[in-house]
C-alpha cells in the first residue's frame, strides 16, 4: 500500500519543496501512520517550546512563592497586578504578535524567508508603541485598582509595584516578536535554553534582594526588570547573529506602510484580548467577594497550578499553529487538517490523564505557596474546578493555535465575545453572587462560556474548506511579501 504522505522534510529544514501532502486516509494504518508522522513533527515544536514556557512561566510562579513569604496581602497585591494591570498590555502584546506568527510561519512555509526579518521589526515598532501608550495603566494603577473596587491596602502596593515593573513592559515588546519569529522556523531549542538561563538568573536576584537584601516588592521588581531584559537581548542578539537567512539586519522597510500593519496585529490581537481580559473581570469580581485575601490567593494558586499545565498545552497550540501555517504555506491543506486533529486528539488526552491527578493530590496542592492553614484549605475545595478547567483548557489551547495558523484571529474575537463576555460572565455574576458560590460559582460560570466558545469552533473547523485556506494564504503572503506589501488588512 502507498504510504499517505509522500517526501519527508520536517519543519526547520530549507527544502520547501520536497514536503507533499497527506494522501486521503483509508485505513486503519493510514491512520496509524499519520498519527505517528505528525506526532513526532509536533512534539519536536511542542515540547521545547513547552519547557521554554514553563520556564518563563516559573519567573511568574517563582515571584508569587517570594510574594507569599513577604506575606498574604503582598501575595494578593502582586496577584492583583499580574491578574488586572499587566494582563491590559501583556495580552495586547501577545495579541499583536500573533500576526507575526501567522506571517512568518506561512512565509517560511512558502519559501520566502526574506520577508520573515522585516515582520518582526515592524512588530517591534509596533508593540513599542502600545506599550507608551498604555504607561497610564501603571502610572494611574492604583487609582484604577480602587476605583474597580479593590481593598485600599491591596490597591496600593499593588500600584507601587506597577510603577516598578514599567522597563519590563518595554522587554516584552523586544522578545515576543523575536520568539514568534524563531519558533516559525522550528528554532524552539534556543528559547528553551535562554529561558532556563533567565529563570535561574531571575530566582538567584530573588533570593538576593528578598532574603538577603529584605527588599520587599522592590526587589521583586528589580528582579522582574533585569530578567525581562536579559531575555529580550539574548534573544535579539541569537537571531542577528544565527539566522542570517530570515535576517538580515535593521531595515527601513520595516517603516513602509507601517500603519497598515499596526491595524492588521490590532485587528488581529482580538482573538487573544477577550479570550485574556476575561482573566481580569474574574480577578475583580472575586476581589468584591467576602475575604478577599483568601479569596484572591486561592484562585491565584489555582491558576498557578493550570498555568503550569497551561505551557504544556502553549507549546502544542505554538507547534500547532506552526504546523498549520507552514503545511498552508506549502499548499498542503490536507496535511494542515490532520495536524489538528492529531494535536486535539493528544491534548484532549493529556487533559484527562491531568485531571485525574488533581483530584488525587487536592489535599496538598497549595502547600509550596503559602504555610496559611486557610489558604490550603481554600485551594483544596476549588480543586474540582481546577479539575475541569484542566479538561477545558486542553481543547481550546488547539483550537488558538489553528485559529492563528490559519489567520482567522478576527473571527475568533467576535465568537470570544459572545461566549466569554455574554455568556460566561453573565453566569459567573449569577452563580458568584445571586447563588452565593463565590469562587467555585465566578470561574465555574467562566469555564461554562469556555465550553460553548469550544463547540462552536469544533463545527466552524469541521466544515473549513482546506483547499480554500490554502488560497488565501497564497493571496496573504502576495499581500505582505517585500515586493508587494500594500495598505490593506488581512
Amino acid at each position: 500500500m502507498e504510504a499517505p504522505l509522500l517526501g519527508g522534510e520536517s519543519c526547520g529544514t530549507h527544502h520547501h519543496g520536497e514536503e507533499n501532502d497527506y494522501l486521503a486516509v483509508k485505513s486503519l494504518k493510514d491512520a496509524k501512520f499519520v498519527l505517528w508522522n505528525e506526532s513526532v513533527k509536533l512534539w519536536k515544536i511542542a515540547l521545547p517550546v513547552a519547557l521554554s514556557s514553563l520556564f518563563q512561566f516559573l519567573m511568574t510562579s517563582s515571584l508569587n512563592i517570594y510574594a507569599g513569604h513577604i506575606g498574604d496581602i503582598v501575595l494578593s497585591s502582586v496577584s492583583v497586578y499580574t491578574g488586572v494591570i499587566s494582563t491590559i498590555y501583556l495580552c495586547l502584546q501577545y495579541g499583536m504578535a500573533s500576526a507575526v506568527t501567522t506571517l512568518c510561519g506561512q512565509a517560511f512555509g512558502a519559501g520566502q524567508i526574506q520577508s520573515t526579518g522585516i515582520f518582526v521589526q515592524k512588530s517591534w515598532i509596533a508593540l513599542t508603541l502600545t506599550s507608551m501608550v498604555l504607561l497610564p495603566t501603571h502610572i494611574y494603577a492604583t487609582q484604577i485598582l480602587e476605583f474597580l473596587g479593590q481593598e485600599k491596602d491591596i490597591a496600593k502596593i499593588a500600584g507601587n509595584y506597577a510603577l516598578q515593573v514599567i522597563p519590563n513592559m518595554f522587554s516584552a515588546a523586544i522578545s515576543l516578536p523575536i520568539q514568534r519569529f524563531l519558533q516559525a522556523q522550528c528554532k524552539v531549542n534556543a528559547i528553551m535554553i535562554m529561558s532556563f538561563v533567565s529563570l535561574v538568573i531571575q530566582n538567584v536576584l530573588l533570593y538576593v534582594f528578598i532574603n538577603a537584601m529584605d527588599l520587599g516588592t522592590t526587589g521583586l521588581a528589580m528582579a522582574t526588570n533585569v530578567t525581562g531584559w536579559v531575555f529580550a537581548l539574548a534573544l535579539t542578539i541569537y537571531a542577528s547573529v544565527w539566522c542570517k537567512e530570515g535576517w538580515n539586519g535593521l531595515s527601513w522597510m520595516a517603516f513602509r506602510d507601517l500603519w497598515a500593519f499596526i491595524r492588521l496585529s490590532l485587528s488581529v490581537s482580538v482573538m487573544t484580548c477577550l479570550e485574556q481580559w476575561q482573566g481580569n473581570f474574574i480577578i475583580l469580581l472575586i476581589g468584591i467577594l467576602p475575604n478577599p485575601v483568601i479569596a484572591l490567593g486561592s484562585y491565584t494558586i489555582c491558576m498557578n497550578i493550570l498555568g503550569i499545565y497551561d505551557m504544556l498545552l502553549y507549546g502544542i497550540s505554538i507547534a500547532t499553529s506552526v504546523r498549520v501555517s507552514n503545511t498552508l504555506g506549502k499548499s498542503h491543506p490536507r496535511a494542515a487538517r490532520y495536524s489538528l486533529f492529531v494535536a486535539m486528539f493528544e491534548s484532549l488526552f493529556m487533559g484527562i490523564v491531568f485531571m485525574i491527578v488533581i483530584f488525587f493530590i487536592k489535599e496538598n496542592i497549595a502547600a509550596i505557596f503559602t504555610n496559611s492553614e486557610d489558604m490550603i484549605k481554600a485551594v483544596s475545595d476549588l480543586a474540582s474546578v481546577l479539575a475541569v478547567a484542566l479538561t477545558i483548557r486542553s481543547a481550546s489551547q488547539v483550537i488558538t493555535g489553528v485559529a492563528t495558523g490559519c489567520g482567522w484571529q478576527v473571527m475568533v474575537g467576535y465568537i470570544n465575545l459572545a461566549c466569554y463576555y455574554i455568556v460566561g460572565l453573565s453566569l459567573a455574576y449569577v452563580l458568584g453572587f445571586i447563588q452565593n458560590l463565590g469562587v467555585k460559582g465566578i470561574w465555574g460560570g467562566t469555564l461554562s462560556g469556555s465550553l460553548i466558545q469550544i463547540l462552536v469552533l469544533i463545527v466552524i473547523i469541521l466544515r473549513t474548506n482546506w483547499t480554500k485556506q490554502v488560497e488565501q494564504t497564497a493571496n496573504r503572503m502576495q499581500m505582505w511579501s517585500p515586493k508587494g506589501i500594500r495598505k490593506e488588512i488581512i
